[in-house]
Order: structure tokens, then C-alpha cells, then sequence
């Protein structure tokens, strides 16, 4: 199975956005924090903005943030979302399969349970799973806010892999 880079690039701009809760974060930010472009990244915003995920503030001053709670956000329905469609074999598409094995075929119906179990391991995953362990993730992406001086007083976190 291969996702887009739609919804990698969604799921990292929704990381970003859980691991500044109180600030109402630009674009650019995330794109520069992750190298990636801009005008992607937009086009990303206004579909999870469409699906209520994020909230999306236009303007000057205006920028992103969740719409909802991190531990709210599903990980398996953001996929679904931002994928255009999971098929992964041509044979999962009725309208346009031209295999004649289609109702016997055992690889579909293998096919058919793994893709049901990566999604179900998806559905069990909240953004807030996601970043529990924000001391390790903020660095990475040049958020310094709140542990600048954590880091300074402390041995530096042991984040688990």
C-alpha cells in the first residue's frame, strides 16, 4: 500500500498545528519547518478546513489551527479523506476491473483483509497519539516555545521510538 504525499503532508501539518494548541499557525511556518512547498500545503489546508478538521483564518494575521480536540482526530479518517480512493489493485474498482477472476479471485480477498487491517490500526490512532511526546517532536521542527528552559534546567528527554 502507498498513500499520497497529500496525506503525509496532511498528517504532518496536522502534527504541527497539535504541538502549538494556543497559536494560530501560518503556512509558510509548516512548510519551511518541513521543506515542503507552500502552495501544496494550501491546497491541503482547504480540504481538511472543508472536512472541519482545521480551521483556517484568512488574512494578515490569519493562519491555521485545529478545529478540535488532537485526541478528537482520527487518524484512519483523516487518511480516508485526504486519499482519493484506496484502491490499491485495479480489481477493488468494479466499474473498470477488467480481470475475469474478479468473483473467485483469493488475492483480492487477501488483498481486501489487509487493507481492512492497516485501516483498522489507522482508526485506533489519534493525532494527540501522534505527538504524546511533544518535548521530542518541537525541536525537530524548530519549536523552541516552553522548552527552551526545560532544556536548559534538564538532561535532555529520552524520546521513545
Amino acid at each position: 500500500m502507498r498513500l499520497t504525499q497529500h496525506s503525509n503532508y496532511a498528517m504532518r501539518l496536522l502534527m504541527y498545528c497539535a504541538l502549538r494548541p494556543d497559536h494560530l499557525v501560518r503556512l509558510a511556518d509548516i512548510a519551511e519547518a518541513y521543506d515542503i512547498s507552500c502552495h501544496h500545503l494550501n491546497k491541503i489546508a482547504q480540504r481538511l478546513a472543508h472536512i472541519g478538521i482545521i480551521h483556517a483564518i484568512r488574512g494578515r494575521n490569519g493562519g491555521i489551527r485545529l478545529a478540535k480536540d488532537p485526541s478528537e482526530i482520527n487518524v484512519g479518517q483523516v487518511l480516508r479523506a485526504t486519499e482519493e480512493n484506496l484502491i490499491i489493485v485495479e480489481c477493488f474498482a468494479e466499474t473498470t476491473n477488467t480481470c475475469p477472476l474478479i468473483s473467485e479471485c483469493k488475492f483480492r480477498k487477501l488483498l481486501q483483509r489487509a487493507l481492512k487491517a492497516f485501516l483498522d490500526v489507522l482508526d485506533d490512532c489519534t493525532l494527540a497519539d501522534m505527538v504524546d511526546e511533544p518535548e521530542c517532536l518541537k525541536p525537530l521542527l524548530g519549536l523552541t516555545d516552553n522548552i527552551t528552559s526545560f532544556m536548559s534546567e534538564q538532561e535532555p528527554p529520552q524520546c521513545v521510538h
